[in-house]
C-alpha cells in the first residue's frame, strides 16, 4: 500500500464517490484522513502516518474532453491533426477544438425554419426591393442604391482601414433621418465607441451602442428592439453558448453568422457584419460565410494613404465589382465623385513611360495612370507589376518581341498602377504595352492621350465593353488623343465625342506605328 499502489478510500471523511489525487504517509492505517472534498483532477494531502514517505492515489476515471481537428477554410474535421485537409486540400488549416458535447440538441435551427408550401414561380407575389440610402454616396453605389430590409452584408478589410468608422458614419445618417439603428461592438466598450463618435463630429448621436459577445442576447435585443440597421462589429468576436469551441473557430463564425442571417430575414432587420482578414487578404473563417450572406464588400486601400476604395465582390441586389471612393479626412471618411482625379498624377509636361488608361470598375469608367520603366538588367532581368498581374505582364512582353519587334528580353520591366488601384481586367493590355514602348524609347505620349484594348497572343487588339462610355468618360476629361480597338471606336460624325480624336487600330503592330508616327 506504501509504494505507490492504489489505496481504497475506506474511511476517510467526506471524501466523495468521485476520483481523487491523494498524497500521504503510510503508517498507522487509514481513519486518520482529514480531506472534506476532493474534487475530480484535483490534488489533496492526506496524513497517513509520521515516516515521511509520499503516496499517490491517482485517479481511474479521470474526465477527459474529446477534441477534434477542424479545417479553417472550410470546416471538414479529422479526428487527429493532418498537414493537409481531406476535405478541401488546404495545408495547414487544421486547428485543434474541442468537440461539441453529446448532449447538445440537434434542432438549433428548428425554430427558424417554418414550413411553407411549394408554389410556382407565377404565382409568387415580388415587388421591387425596396432600399433605403445610407446618406453615403459612394457607399449607396457600392451596395446597390441603399440598405435593403432583411438583407445581410458582410465587409471584411485590413485593420485600421476605417471600416468601424464607415459604419458609424452610416448608422448616424440613418438615425438622423428617423431609423432606428443598433450598433454592437464586441471589440470595444461603449465609451471607446462614444469617443469616436465625438472625435468624428457626430455630436447628439442617438445611435444605441450594446457592448455584447453573446449571441443569444444579441438575438434577443434584436427582437426587442427591432432595429431597421444592426451592426455586428465583429462575427470573430461572437459566440453561442450551444458550442464549446472558442470565439472566432469555424464552427462559432458559422453558427452565429446562421442564426444573425435567419433572424434578419424573419424579422425584416438589415444587419451588416464586420469580418476580420487574414494575412493574405482573404475574409477569415469558413468560405460558407461568403456564401451565407447578401452582399460582400471589401475595404481596401493603403494605410499610409488617404484614400480608401471599397469593392462589391457579391450582391444579390446590385452590380457586382462596383467601386466606391472614400477619402480619409479628420472628420472621418468623405466619398469622392470624381475618382479619376487620384489615380492621374500631375504632370507638368508628358513624360516617357506614361500612359493613361479607361478602365471599368463594375459600372463605373474610371481614368488611372499606367507607369512603365525599362532599364538595363543584368543576366536575370526582373519583371515586377504593381497592381497589375505579373504573369500577364510576362505574356505582353513576349507578344510585344514576337508581333512589334520591341525586344525586352535583356530588359528589367518595372509597372505600376498609379494611386494603388487594381486592375484586373485585359482592357488594360493595350495600354501597359505602350507605356512599356515609351518607356524604352524614352519618348513621351502626345500630351491628352488614353488609350484601352485587350492584346491577344497573336497580336490582334480585341475590343473591351462597353467602350463609348469609356470613350465618353475620356472626353468629358479633356482628353484628346485615343488609340482604341476597332470594334470599339464610334461612328463617324458622332458629335458625343467632340475634342477627341479617335485612331482605331485592329493589331499591336498598328498601334505602335501609329504611336511612333505621333512621336
Amino acid at each position: 500500500q506504501a509504494r505507490g499502489l492504489p489505496l481504497p478510500l475506506a474511511g476517510a471523511t467526506g471524501v466523495p464517490g468521485g476520483s481523487g489525487r491523494l498524497q500521504g504517509t503510510p503508517g498507522r492505517g487509514r481513519q486518520g484522513l482529514a480531506v472534506d472534498v476532493i474534487p475530480p483532477g484535483t490534488e489533496a494531502r492526506v496524513m497517513f502516518g509520521e515516516s515521511g514517505h509520499e503516496l499517490d492515489y491517482i485517479a481511474a476515471h479521470m474526465a477527459k474532453e474529446k477534441t477534434l481537428f477542424i479545417c479553417s477554410d472550410c470546416g471538414g474535421t479529422s479526428p487527429r491533426w493532418l498537414g493537409k485537409c481531406p476535405a478541401c486540400d488546404a495545408w495547414n488549416t487544421l486547428v485543434e477544438s474541442v468537440a461539441d458535447s453529446a448532449a447538445t440538441p440537434k434542432n438549433r435551427f428548428a425554430a427558424l425554419a417554418p414550413g411553407s408550401a411549394i408554389a410556382t414561380l407565377a404565382d409568387i407575389e415580388a415587388s421591387d426591393v425596396q432600399r433605403t440610402p445610407t446618406g453615403l454616396g459612394e457607399l449607396d453605389r457600392v451596395l446597390g442604391g441603399g440598405i435593403v430590409a432583411g438583407g445581410v452584408v458582410l465587409i471584411g478589410g485590413d485593420p485600421g482601414i476605417g471600416k468601424s468608422t464607415l459604419l458609424l458614419q452610416a448608422l448616424d445618417a440613418l438615425q438622423r433621418r428617423g431609423l432606428s439603428t443598433l450598433y454592437v461592438t464586441g471589440e470595444e466598450s461603449g465609451a471607446q465607441v462614444a469617443l469616436r463618435s465625438r472625435r468624428l463630429g457626430l455630436d447628439g448621436s442617438q445611435v444605441k451602442v450594446l457592448a455584447e459577445i453573446q449571441l443569444e442576447k444579441i438575438l434577443a435585443t434584436l427582437h426587442a428592439q427591432q432595429p431597421a440597421i444592426a451592426v455586428i462589429d465583429s462575427i470573430q468576436t461572437v459566440y453561442s453558448e450551444q458550442l464549446t469551441s472558442a470565439p472566432g473557430s469555424v464552427a462559432q463564425v458559422r453558427e452565429c453568422a446562421a442564426h444573425l442571417t435567419r433572424a434578419a430575414k424573419a424579422g425584416g432587420t438589415a444587419i451588416v457584419l464586420v469580418g476580420h482578414v487574414t494575412k493574405e487578404g482573404a475574409l477569415a473563417g469558413p468560405r460558407v460565410l461568403e456564401h451565407m450572406v447578401d452582399t460582400v464588400l471589401y475595404f481596401e486601400g493603403d494605410t499610409h494613404s488617404s484614400f480608401r476604395l471599397i469593392r462589391a465582390i457579391k450582391n444579390r441586389f446590385g452590380a457586382v465589382n462596383e467601386i466606391g471612393v472614400f477619402a480619409m479626412t479628420e472628420k472621418g471618411l468623405k466619398g469622392v465623385s470624381n475618382p479619376s482625379a487620384i489615380f492621374l498624377s500631375q504632370h507638368a509636361e508628358p513624360v516617357p513611360g506614361s500612359c493613361v488608361l479607361v478602365t471599368l470598375e463594375g459600372t463605373r469608367p474610371m481614368l488611372v495612370e499606367i507607369q512603365a520603366l525599362v532599364d538595363s538588367g543584368g543576366p536575370s532581368p526582373r519583371r515586377l507589376s504593381v497592381g497589375l498581374e505579373r504573369d500577364r505582364l510576362a505574356m505582353l512582353l513576349a507578344v510585344l518581341h514576337r508581333h512589334a519587334g520591341v525586344a525586352c528580353f535583356d530588359q528589367d520591366v518595372f509597372v505600376n498602377a498609379v494611386g494603388g488601384v487594381r486592375i484586373s481586367e485585359p482592357a488594360a493590355d493595350l495600354a501597359v504595352m505602350l507605356a512599356i514602348t515609351s518607356s524604352l524609347r524614352g519618348k513621351a505620349l502626345p500630351k491628352g492621350f488614353i488609350a484601352f484594348g485587350e492584346v491577344g497572343l497573336a497580336g490582334e487588339v480585341r475590343p473591351a465593353p462597353r467602350g463609348q462610355e469609356r470613350l465618353k468618360e475620356a472626353a468629358k476629361l479633356g482628353f484628346s488623343v485615343a488609340v482604341v480597338p476597332k470594334a470599339n471606336a464610334p461612328k463617324k460624325n458622332d458629335k458625343t465625342f467632340e475634342g477627341l480624336t479617335i485612331h482605331p487600330v485592329e493589331r499591336i503592330e498598328d498601334a505602335m506605328n501609329l504611336v511612333r508616327g505621333m512621336g
